[in-house]
């Protein structure tokens, strides 16, 4: 008797789990959207606001990269040269590395720059997928005095025995820096992915405790509006910080989720699906495009890289969305 209470009760608890899990998301509503022209190499991957300025790279750009002129409904991207010292080793075994430098012979971008931020005064901070490096260009100064963050080698050895960065195309795709520019987050893009924190300590970038904050295997089911849906591999895209809190850029499941920045755990999801998967917004790729990702008080920017693959009605820019702000606001209580 007992024991058939005892199941009972096991069952329910595991029924009303599962109903908690497959709860909708409330949709982002779209506000605008932004053409970029002026991309040299298209494949907008990163946005960030320095000041009142928004700024974005190109996974295709090595030596540039673009400060947003968002007067008109299409927008200018107006490209700022950089000069870019050697990259240092980080702890990347010799195999993966070859593979990256070969595919930039085909594509273009060594560096495959994949996710910019800013701190408090004006300094951006680049990632770097194909080396797992951070590049710093100052707010002020010479082109020249660009440099790569002294980040210790365990950072990386902690993250590939957690079973990220050990795969071509699936290294670091996004970060995000505190105000005061002393803390990182970096976000591993899949298979698996994960999220890492360094901070800035007196010669070097290291881990306080553990460097790794999520690794997580698994497979996110593409909205049921996504042609031909199917369940792909968990992903992170970008990253933002937002009022204390971590924004994280899931890709393939068509959301933005917050999170508890010392510990990586979910709080609460926004969908952005109906709005990007609308009829004349479709792209004819297998997974989503979303890969920069912007928020603010009033809302949130989501940046679109399409590999130069046109949507539905024929647009073959890259596109910037603007979302509302959820109701109640990004702080909102789950």
């Amino acid at each position: 008797m007992r024991t058939g209470f005892a199941l009972a009760i096991l069952m329910l608890s595991g029924l009303a789990a599962t109903q908690v899990a497959a709860a909708p998301v409330a949709e982002l509503k779209l506000v605008s959207e932004h053409p970029v022209d002026g991309m040299r190499g298209g494949n907008l991957s990163g946005l960030a606001l320095c000041g009142k300025e928004l700024w974005t790279v190109s996974d295709r750009d090595d030596d540039q990269i673009y400060r947003l002129d968002t007067r008109a409904a299409v927008w200018k991207a107006e490209k700022y040269g950089i000069v870019v010292p050697p990259v240092p080793e980080s702890g990347l075994p010799w195999g993966l590395r070859s593979r990256t430098k070969a595919a930039s012979f085909i594509r273009g971008g060594d560096l495959d720059f994949e996710g910019i931020s800013c701190d408090a005064e004006g300094n951006r901070y680049i990632v770097s997928e194909a080396h797992a490096a951070v590049l710093r260009v100052p707010f002020s100064g010479e082109q020249g005095d660009t440099e790569w963050l002294k980040i210790a080698p365990g950072m990386v050895r902690e993250a590939r025995a957690s079973g990220m960065l050990l795969h071509f195309n699936a290294l670091f795709e996004g970060l995000a820096i505190s105000p005061d520019g002393n803390q990182i987050w970096l976000a591993a893009e899949r298979e698996r992915r994960g999220l890492i924190s360094i901070k800035r300590g007196q010669s070097v970038w290291d881990c306080e405790g553990a460097c790794v904050l999520l690794s997580e295997a698994g497979k996110d089911v593409q909205p049921a509006k996504f042609t031909n849906a199917k369940a792909v591999s968990k992903d992170f895209a970008d990253l933002a910080l937002f009022n204390g809190k971590l924004f994280t850029l899931e890709r393939n499941a068509f959301q933005i989720c917050r999170r508890d920045p010392a510990t990586a755990k979910v709080e609460l999801c926004w969908s952005f699906a109906d709005e990007t998967l609308a009829p004349e917004r479709r792209y004819a790729q297998p997974y989503g495009l979303a890969e920069a990702l912007l928020i603010d008080a009033e809302g949130a920017w989501l940046g679109i890289d399409n590999n130069f693959g046109p949507r539905a009605d024929g647009e073959k820019r890259p596109m910037v969305y603007r979302f509302a702000a959820p109701a109640g606001g990004w702080s909102a209580r789950p």
